[in-house]
């Protein structure tokens, strides 16, 4: 845990970026297209019971949409953390754009499993170059004691396309059919691909990074063992492993199923408990972002009281012992899973002061790895589950239970190295602070 003084972090560093307006107009361009790559990736949430009709394919089949995108989004993130960190943010993004929307273009065309699949591995490759890019742009252009505020703010913006996902493409997919939904939501990666290019900008002038060489495969060594070697990054990544993937995995693919097989509700009604999940992540990211901006040390009591709640409530409706779980565990259920985003954010608050700014994107991109791998595999238990057993949900869900108990002992383990590292550089920056010339 960290001590007391790890919470004041208000004191400036050396180089810190102002903020302001400027900063708020560039960020909110590096942000929309966050937005827009998280409408695609949750776009199959809503559109896996129709998947399965429209390419004939069984539960574990279904589930390797969403596998291989999470696949190739995980594999991506130590490559485009390192991208980050050597092209900067304003071309990772417009790579990213260019693919996430030419993956959703391809997904509404698909004619067959095989064309589907290509397509959302391409989506997943564009939106894996998003999230750690707007991470970099928050830290170039707001000050340090900002950061996990920013930080929240941008996964509550994820969130928000989230939302779009579930209350208009879901209409619009059972209004206009599967490629007039799919391809007319592509037009909004035009849109933000246009206005990143034309605005957006790496940094303010006049604080540009210091040049910091690059030697080919040197370089991508020394920066991905350096960033591994520091607590704070493995602890950032197991808090984001440990937090992330029950809700993703609820929102991203089997919620819908659980709430209507399972459940016996109707599609209405699940859709509206999904939406609660997204109300709920937007709020409670706001309270968590102010909470940590205040006092630094409540990151690990949120992130294990989040894991702490998740785990109870989904034992819970799993072992309710009636045919279907009542409505208000249901809506406790979706209500606690959507505090699961905003916990996961809590790991970049562990990574980025145990890293230097030329190593940020890196440990974004290890950070970021955890939640994914995590809800890659459950994704698959369920799956597998579901067709062994004849859809038995209960025990196909209790794959939570293991990652989460896998995730909790990692945390358990690095917790007080990760505190003691980061109060040995917090005093060396205020050090240096008071060296640095009026």
């Amino acid at each position: 845990m960290s001590s007391p003084s790890m919470s004041s972090r208000s004191v400036s560093l050396p180089g810190d970026p102002p903020g302001g307006r400027r900063a708020v107009a560039v960020w909110a361009i590096g942000v929309s297209v966050y937005f827009v790559a998280v409408i695609f990736r949750t776009s199959l949430g809503v559109a896996g019971l129709d998947a399965a009709d429209r390419f004939h394919v069984n539960a574990s089949a279904l589930s390797t949409f969403s596998i291989l995108q999470l696949l190739v989004y995980a594999g991506m993130q130590i490559p485009v953390g390192l991208l980050v960190d050597r092209l900067g943010t304003k071309k990772v993004l417009a790579i990213g754009a260019v693919l996430f929307t030419a993956g959703q273009l391809g997904f509404a065309f698909s004619p067959s499993y095989a064309m589907a699949l290509a397509s959302r591995a391409l989506l997943g490759c564009g939106d894996a170059m998003t999230f750690i890019s707007v991470l970099r742009l928050g830290t170039r252009w707001f000050p340090a004691r900002r950061g996990p505020l920013v930080a929240q703010l941008a996964g509550l913006v994820g969130m928000a396309g989230n939302l779009v996902s579930t209350l208009v493409l879901a209409r619009l997919l059972h209004g206009l059919g599967w490629t007039a939904a799919f391809a007319g939501s592509a037009l909004a990666g035009v849109l933000v691909l246009v206005l990143l290019v034309l605005f957006l900008k790496d940094h303010p002038e006049g604080y540009e990074p210091e040049p910091f060489p690059h030697h080919g495969s040197a370089y991508v060594r020394r920066q991905i063992v350096a960033s591994w070697k520091e607590p704070g990054t493995r602890l950032g990544m197991w808090v984001h492993f440990t937090t992330q993937f029950p809700a993703m995995v609820f929102l991203l693919l089997w919620g819908l199923p659980f709430l209507v097989q399972a459940q016996g509700l109707s599609r209405a009604t699940a859709g509206e408990l999904l939406t609660l999940v997204v109300l709920s992540n937007m709020v409670v990211g706001l309270v968590y972002g102010q909470i940590v901006a205040r006092h630094h040390a409540a990151r690990l009591p949120l992130a294990l009281g989040t894991v702490g709640a998740t785990a109870s409530v989904w034992a819970a409706t799993l072992a309710y012992p009636g045919a279907h779980a009542p409505m208000w565990l249901l809506i406790v259920l979706c209500a606690v899973l959507g505090a699961c985003g905003p916990a996961s954010m809590l790991g970049f608050d562990f990574a980025r002061p145990a890293n230097p700014p030329e190593r940020q994107g890196t440990a974004s991109g290890i950070t970021n790895m955890g939640g994914f791998i995590a809800s890659m595999t459950t994704l698959l238990a369920i799956g597998v589950l579901l067709d062994a057993t004849g859809d038995d949900y209960s025990l196909a869900f209790s794959a939570v239970f293991v990652l989460q108990a896998l995730g909790l002992s990692q945390i358990l383990r690095l917790r007080r190295q990760a505190a003691l590292r980061e109060r040995e550089r917090l005093v060396a920056s205020r050090v240096e602070t008071v060296h640095v010339p009026a």
